[in-house]
């Protein structure tokens, strides 16, 4: 991808990056007003992002040396196409950097990868009351799904759920 100034640019996350990761993930949260509901640490980012079998992949935006934005994804695959996709979970853009397409460059590379490695599709959710997120991604043209619902079951809820028997009771 060509950058749009000499001094943009866009590369894949390092171990050295997690604080810098992290500290992003948090002000995004403050920035759609969930802040309280993240708890991870650059620990966790650490060792399921960079270890032995990574959970996930990040791309960091740099503007002349300085932290732009990030986007955080990892593989997905649609049983119905029979292709694989990416689905992104977060991209963040610091306030000053906004407006200067950082989250299209970095949507369009995580794309641009999926697709190299025989992907057909991306996939993300959106805050329901982030108004300028849906804006933006109708822009780019990824559009809302009329036809899907994230469900999701967390936390003390999750762990009875996965610790109870299989057994119908």
């Amino acid at each position: 991808m060509t950058n749009t100034a000499t001094n943009d640019i866009v590369s894949p996350g390092r171990v050295e990056d997690v604080e810098t990761i992290h500290a992003a993930l948090l002000r995004l949260g403050v920035h759609v007003g969930a802040h309280q509901e993240i708890t991870s640490t650059a620990q966790d980012l650490r060792t399921y992002g960079f270890g032995e079998k990574p959970a996930f992949s990040t791309l960091i935006a740099e503007v002349g040396g300085e932290f732009a934005g990030l986007c955080l994804y990892f593989p997905i695959f649609s049983t119905w196409m029979g292709r694989p996709g990416v689905y992104v979970q977060d991209l963040y853009v610091e306030d000053r950097f906004r407006r200067r397409r950082i989250g299209e460059r970095l949507l369009r590379r995580v794309a641009a990868q999926c697709r190299k490695a025989g992907g057909v599709y991306l996939r993300l959710s959106v805050d329901t009351d982030n108004k300028t997120a849906k804006a933006f991604y109708e822009r780019l043209g990824i559009g809302w799904s009329s036809y899907e619902q994230v469900q999701k079951i967390v936390g003390d809820a999750f762990f009875a759920f996965a610790d109870a028997s299989e057994e119908p009771t």
